[in-house]
């Protein structure tokens, strides 16, 4: 995991990044004045810890310039001050963390870990979806209902997304178009009427066995139905 240092003081940064790296990270150190944010977006870090002496404002400047950009990797301050205000004003320009110096070392290595493992759940949340016994698998593009396992193409596994976060409710085709082909020029509703034909049709193994179903809601849309084909059909 390669995690950027952005230090004010070299020495000290330094020394910091020597305790990481013999904690097993990949540590990258920069000054505050080495284009920071350049040097985030093209490293990609796993996290950023500000090394500061002085200039707090330098610092909570270049952390919203981060947010701004779409970082989202954990982000820790180091900092001298110890007053309330600062600790608010880093947390507000984005900061995940406010560490007063002089800190022990063990409590930084934990309090780093601990908001990396938050991150790692969150994604890992995000990446899977389950509701009963189907699993969707974002990252795998696949999905899981017992021993029965089908693979999707990103669209396809984005459409299933879209009808397992509201299961058992029906979901119209404007608002299945607008979530996932709105932004894009050149296509129209019957889009959605393509797709979900092509997830039916991959759907045939999973509904086989007594899994969900895709069904069409007359005047309302489509709809996941958890309880199967057979007992829908009754």
């Amino acid at each position: 995991m390669n995690l950027l240092i952005i230090g004010e003081d070299p020495p000290t940064a330094s020394s910091l990044a020597a305790g990481l790296k013999g904690e097993g990270f990949d540590v990258t150190v920069i000054g505050d004045d080495d284009h920071p944010v350049e040097t985030a977006g093209d490293l990609n870090p796993c996290a950023v810890l500000f090394d500061t002496a002085t200039h707090c404002e330098r610092v909570f400047d270049t952390c919203r310039a981060l947010r701004r950009m779409g970082r989202t990797e954990p982000m820790l301050v180091l900092s001298p001050h110890h007053g309330a205000c600062h600790r608010a004003r880093g947390l507000d320009a984005g900061a995940d963390d406010y560490i007063a110096k002089p800190f022990q070392f063990d409590e930084l290595v934990e309090r780093l870990q601990a908001h990396l493992l938050h991150r790692s759940v969150a994604a890992d949340a995000r990446e899977r979806l389950q509701v009963g016994r189907l699993l969707l698998d974002m990252r795998l593009r696949q999905a899981f209902f017992g021993n029965v396992h089908i693979r999707l193409t990103q669209r396809e596994a984005e459409l299933l997304g879209v009808l397992m976060r509201k299961a058992n409710h029906p979901i119209g085709r404007d608002e299945i178009y607008d979530e996932l082909w709105g932004v894009q020029p050149n296509t129209s509703l019957n889009v959605v009427d393509v797709y979900i034909g092509y997830l039916r049709s991959k759907f045939t193994d999973i509904t086989r066995v007594g899994g969900p179903f895709i069904g069409t809601v007359r005047g309302r849309g489509f709809m996941l139905d958890m309880a199967g084909y057979k007992c829908a059909a009754r």
